[in-house]
C-alpha cells in the first residue's frame, strides 16, 4: 500500500518507524529536505498548505493522512472526489483546523467546552468578562496563537485577527484521551493521561499515565470521547485535550486530528502505542489493545534558552544507564529555544517513583549547541 503523509515532522517519523514492520511504502510531503521523515521515507519537497502540491502528491497514493492539521483541506477534499482515501476525512480536518468551527462543533454536538464568543477583528462587540483566553482562528500550534487576557492592561495586547474568546477555566488538572476509529466503525480508547506543562514555554513538560482521576471524572471523559468520535463521522486517531476544573467538571480544551505529544509514553507504557494504532486506522485493520503496563511517563527534550545551532545532548549517556528508561530522538540536526528535539519515556511501579525518575532525568539532560 502507498501511504502518503502530509508533514515530515517527528510524529510522522515515529509513525513510519513503527509501521516499517509491515509491507507498505511511505511517502512524505514537506518543505524541509532535512525534516525528521526525509531519511526514512520517499520524500517529496513541497508545501502541504499549497493546493496544487497536495493534489499532485496525493493522486497516486492508496491513502493520504496527516501528521499536522495545518494542511490544505480543499485539496484533500478533491483527492476524496478522485477516489483517494483520506484519513481523517477532509471535513473533520476543516472543522478542527479552524478554532471557530471547532467550538461550534462542540456546541452543536453537546460536547462540554468553555463558553465563548467570536471576535471578527473589532473590539466593540466584545461582551466576555475578564479573565479569558484568546485563540487565533487558524495557525495556532504548540502554545502559539493562544494568549491569556487577565487584566485591563493585558487587554491592550489583544490580537485583532479573527479569533475565539473563551472563558478561563479554573483548572485542577490538564488531561488527554486518545480515541481511534477505523473505517469498519471499531473504536478503541487509550487510558487517560495527565499533562504537566512548562509554564514558561507553554509546552508539555511531563505526561503521566494513568491519570490520577476519580471514577466520576473517568465517566465524564468516556462520555465525551464517545460523543466526539460519533459526531466526527470519520475514521482517524484523535487526541482530545481536557481540563478538569476545581468543581470536578470536565471541559474539552481542543482536539488534534492526529498523533499527539500526550500519547508518546504509550510506546513502552501500553500494550500497543498510538503509532501502531494509527497505522491500523489508516489501513483499516482491527484496532490494537491499549492496556497500560503499570505507570508510565514522558519527558519532552526541548532546546535550551540561548542555544541555536547544531544540536548536542548533554547528559544522555547518564540517562541511558537507567533501567526502564527509553530515549527517542527526532532526527533534527538544528536546535533552537523551545524546539521539541526528542522525548524520554519511563516506566515505574508507582506514581511516586515515576515522578521521582522524571524529575531526576530532567535534571540530567540539556539540549544545547556544540
Amino acid at each position: 500500500m502507498k501511504i502518503g503523509i502530509l508533514g515530515g515532522g517527528q510524529l510522522g517519523r515515529m509513525f513510519i518507524q513503527e509501521a516499517l514492520k509491515y509491507d507498505d511504502e511511505f511517502y512524505v510531503l514537506d518543505p524541509n529536505p532535512e525534516c525528521s521523515c526525509a531519511n526514512i521515507s520517499h520524500y517529496t519537497r513541497g508545501d502541504f498548505n499549497n493546493y496544487d502540491d497536495v493534489l499532485e502528491f496525493g493522486r497516486d497514493k492508496d491513502v493520504v493522512t496527516i501528521e499536522i492539521e495545518h494542511v490544505n483541506a480543499d485539496a484533500l477534499e478533491e483527492l476524496e472526489n478522485l477516489g483517494v482515501k483520506v484519513v481523517p476525512n477532509s471535513n473533520i480536518i476543516k472543522i478542527i483546523q479552524q478554532k471557530i468551527l471547532q467550538k461550534k462543533f462542540y456546541e452543536e454536538n453537546r460536547i462540554p467546552s468553555p463558553e465563548f464568543e467570536i471576535m471578527d477583528g473589532s473590539e466593540e462587540e466584545i461582551k466576555i468578562q475578564l479573565p479569558f483566553v484568546q485563540k487565533l482562528n487558524t495557525g495556532g500550534y504548540d502554545g502559539k496563537g493562544v494568549q491569556l487576557i487577565r487584566t485591563t492592561q493585558d487587554w491592550r495586547n489583544l490580537w485583532t485577527q479573527e479569533s475565539v474568546l473563551e472563558d478561563l477555566v479554573d483548572i485542577d488538572k490538564e488531561l488527554s484521551v486518545i480515541v481511534a476509529k477505523n473505517e469498519n466503525g471499531e473504536i478503541k480508547t487509550f487510558p487517560v493521561t495527565e499533562m504537566v506543562a512548562d509554564p514558561k514555554l507553554n509546552l508539555l513538560d511531563f505526561n503521566i499515565c494513568p491519570a490520577d482521576v476519580s471514577e466520576e471524572t473517568q465517566n465524564q471523559i468516556d462520555i465525551i470521547a464517545k460523543q466526539f468520535i460519533n459526531s466526527a463521522d470519520s475514521a482517524g486517531l484523535f487526541a482530545i485535550e481536557l481540563f478538569l476544573d476545581k468543581n470536578g467538571k470536565i471541559w474539552v480544551n481542543e482536539t488534534a486530528p492526529r498523533l499527539h505529544n500526550s500519547g508518546h509514553q504509550s510506546q513502552e507504557g501500553n500494550a500497543n502505542s498510538q503509532f501502531e494504532q494509527f497505522y491500523r486506522v489508516v489501513t483499516n485493520l482491527p484496532l490494537a489493545d491499549t492496556d497500560a503496563f503499570g505507570f508510565s511517563g514522558m519527558l519532552n527534550l526541548v532546546g535550551e534558552e540561548n542555544h541555536s545551532g547544531k544540536v548536542k545532548y548533554e547528559g544522555l549517556e547518564e540517562v541511558l544507564k537507567l533501567p526502564k528508561t527509553y530515549v527517542h530522538l527526532y532526527g533534527k540536526t538544528e536546535t533552537k529555544p523551545g524546539r521539541k528535539m526528542g522525548h524520554i519515556n519511563v516506566l515505574a511501579d508507582s506514581r511516586e517513583e515515576l515522578m521521582e525518575k522524571l524529575v531526576y532525568i530532567k535534571s540530567l539532560v540539556k539540549v544545547i549547541t556544540n
